[in-house]
């Protein structure tokens, strides 16, 4: 039998915290708050079994990124607190781009909040965890999916035959929604994990206020239909995006989120954990002679649970040496500095913000990377939970990387994510290199055949777990 408990942390940020999600914004500063943010804890154990090292933590955090030295004080902080080790928790982010940004920033408003908000993550994700093991009680998990189309491939083609960021229908999309019910053993919810591609984009430039975008709709919706708790698990959202985007209209991303929220809440409640036999106990007479069946437990749920850690090693493009991208940088946020103290134009401080934002993604990876031309581990953790298997790398794949390893793993059901433990970049196929885009260029730190190559480890990690 499994075990398991679940808590949530309020972590909004102060209005006036620098709010650089975006390039072509010409704010920046958060103007206010539309919807909190927050930290989802779920913890899982073996039902009789309290050591910490055997628990398994995930967290489900509202921010875009969290780079290695955050990933790092979360799990220190969660470790110090309660013991379970750095090794056995999942540290997933939703990626939504109306918060604040961490690390490297060319804004300057409210730039002396990000530092500290972050921060206080550590103790705020150790608080959520503590709280969810004061909760924990014997479990049962199954999965199931569904269908919803509030996402479309984000890479159409120009009439000049360049690649941008928008609507392409006619690109690979993955609409499956996945479905982790945990309940407690009177069939009551204790929680849901829900796993879907989309990037949270729905709030776009134009948007002064802080949002989860739609995942915060999405667990709403879950909580009100089903009861119990709601995680987002981001799912291989590296070329999918929202079908209506770039908005500054909140009303948008509640909708959608709201869509994906009920379809993930049917899935939920046509799950039951316990397998069940079918028996005609009478047929009685009516006026139609009606059958009365019932619906009897024939075994136990598979309470297995399980992680492994393994990595792919990953070739590495080649990159400018980090003191020439540091003078890029110097010189695009000087510029930009000097367009807002002459009081430019919207138009001119969105010319003048877009190249900083681009800088600061490559100044990034040169300082994690180097120069490349060499090959670099890139972590995989995959946590079992009866029949399914969670899959976690800390990049932003191309869909279809969870979807070849749905499609492959030995699991029943197998939950796909990036944007966890961690950040390094996008990680797209290879044939969209020659195509160009924003997510093959400063963005990637990777070789073309890196996917297909992380494809191939990820299913290694899930065969040698079920194993």
């Amino acid at each position: 039998m499994l075990a398991a408990g679940t808590a949530r942390i309020d972590i909004t940020p102060p209005i006036g915290i620098a709010h650089a999600g975006w390039g072509a914004q010409s704010h920046e500063g958060a103007e206010g708050i539309d919807m909190p943010l927050t930290i989802t804890a779920l913890v899982i154990e073996t039902d009789g079994n309290t050591n910490p090292a055997d628990r398994i933590a995930i967290l489900d955090i509202d921010t875009c990124i969290l780079v290695e030295s955050y990933d790092v004080a979360i799990r220190s902080a969660i470790t110090e607190t309660t013991e379970i080790p750095a090794s056995n928790q999942r540290i997933s982010y939703t990626h939504t781009h109306s918060g604040p940004i961490e690390g490297l920033s060319w804004i300057v408003e409210g730039s002396e909040m990000v530092e500290p908000w972050f921060h206080s993550m550590a103790p705020a994700s150790a608080k959520a965890v503590a709280e969810a093991i004061a909760r924990i009680v014997p479990v049962r998990a199954d999965s199931g999916t569904g269908h919803c189309e509030i996402n479309i491939n984000r890479r159409p083609i120009s009439s000049d035959g360049k690649v941008f960021t928008g609507r392409n229908p006619d690109g690979f999309v993955d609409h499956e929604v996945l479905v982790t019910a945990v309940d407690d053993l009177d069939g009551n919810p204790v929680a849901t994990l829900v796993n879907y591609a989309c990037h949270p984009t729905i709030m776009g430039p134009e948007n002064k206020l802080i949002t989860p975008d739609f995942p915060g709709p999405v667990r709403e919706t879950v909580e009100s239909v089903v009861g119990g708790i709601c995680l987002f698990l981001q799912g291989a959202a590296g070329n999918q995006g929202p079908i209506e985007g770039f908005t500054g209209d909140t009303s948008i991303y509640r909708r959608l989120g709201k869509q994906l929220g009920v379809e993930a809440a049917r899935v939920r409640l046509t799950i039951d954990p316990i397998p069940r036999e079918e028996k005609l106990e009478e047929i009685l007479p009516s006026g139609a002679d009606l059958g009365i069946y019932t619906f009897n437990q024939s075994g136990e749920s598979d309470d297995t649970l399980g992680l492994i850690e393994t990595s792919a090693s990953l070739p590495i493009k080649e990159m400018p040496p980090e003191s020439e991208v540091q003078a890029n940088f110097d010189r695009i946020s000087a510029n930009l500095e000097r367009v807002r103290k002459r009081g430019g134009s919207i138009a001119e401080i969105k010319e003048a913000a877009f190249p900083a934002k681009r800088e600061t993604l490559l100044l990034r990876h040169t300082q994690t990377f180097g120069q490349g031309g060499n090959k670099r581990d890139i972590p995989i953790q995959v946590i079992r939970i009866g029949n399914t298997a969670l899959v976690a790398i800390p990049v932003e794949p191309f869909a279809e990387i969870g979807t070849a390893v749905k499609e492959r793993s030995p699991a029943d059901w197998t939950l796909f994510s990036g944007y966890s433990n961690g950040y390094y970049g996008y990680l797209p196929m290879a044939y969209a290199y020659p195509e160009g885009g924003y997510e093959v260029g400063p963005t990637a730190p990777f070789e073309s055949g890196a996917a297909e190559q992380m494809i191939e480890d990820c299913l290694d990690a899930i065969n040698k777990l079920w194993k």
